[in-house]
């Protein structure tokens, strides 16, 4: 007969994690306790729960920001997150400009 796995023994799937959410402002906290004040990666993992690898990619996004680069993923920064609203501003600008050049253009050809 088949027994049942002791309380410590859960499959894989039952320990993993709960997907959570940072805001870009928890992310960037969590960066300058790395770059500024010098804890090490895996201390600021254990401190505040954190897996290593979610941390890694957060110090990735920051240095290239830091560098003009627009980062992989939400902007950390308010520099990049001003950039991505005028760019993605820009964009509909140019997309109403090219409406109204070809509306201009069928009426010009209405009139005549």
């Amino acid at each position: 007969m088949g027994e049942f796995p002791a309380e410590d023994e859960k499959s894989m799937t039952e320990k993993k994690r709960a997907r959570r959410a940072f805001d870009a402002a928890f992310k960037l906290q969590v960066v300058r306790m790395v770059r500024d004040q010098g804890l090490s990666v895996g201390q600021v993992c254990r401190d505040m729960n954190l897996t290593d690898s979610g941390v890694r990619r957060w110090l990735e996004q920051f240095d290239e920001e830091a560098a003009g680069r627009p980062g992989a993923g939400k902007p950390l920064t308010a520099e990049q997150q001003r950039i991505r609203q005028l760019e993605a501003e820009n964009r509909q600008l140019k997309s109403d400009n090219d409406l109204l050049k070809k509306v201009s253009a069928f009426f010009a050809r209405e009139l005549k």
